[in-house]
């Protein structure tokens, strides 16, 4: 079965990772996708690039279907090590630079977040924001489940 995550609670990881990029003052592209990588949410902030679309859409993708953050990729595909090219498979959707996260619960990834538009360090700020959110709501989530 395809685990997926609510529109809703989508929204409430963008939401969240927008205002760190307000905080930051860099405009970002900000994507939700379920455990397939498929896209849930995606939200372009007034001035966010046009090319973070499909970057931000990719790293969420990419963080689904490897189960791990896309900044984890980027040594394994230097030249000689034993990932390198796999930027250029699956259709070059893989993304091997930071700000791609998969989202876990109960030790399973449901979802993923993926940030574009401003250097990776910034990438992975906003990112980690929206992960921090859904880290909360999971928490939240077994909380009112062993009341």
């Amino acid at each position: 079965m395809v685990e997926s995550i609510p529109l809703e609670t989508a929204k409430e990881l963008i939401e969240a990772a927008e205002e760190k990029a307000n905080e930051i003052d860099n405009p970002m592209v900000i994507t939700v996708a379920n455990s397939e990588g498929n896209l849930i949410a995606q939200h372009r902030m007034d001035g966010g690039w046009l090319a973070s679309v499909s970057i931000s859409r990719n790293k969420a993708y990419t963080s689904a279907a490897l189960e791990m953050p896309t900044h984890e990729l980027a040594e394994p595909s230097e030249p000689g090590n034993s990932l390198y090219g796999l930027q250029t498979t699956d259709d070059d959707q893989i993304v091997i630079f930071g700000g791609g996260y998969p989202l876990e619960r109960d030790g399973e990834v449901v979802g993923s977040i993926g940030v574009s538009g401003g250097a990776v360090s910034q990438d992975r700020e906003v990112a980690e924001a929206g992960l921090e959110r859904w880290n909360e709501l999971v928490k939240e989530e077994a909380i009112t489940a062993d009341d």
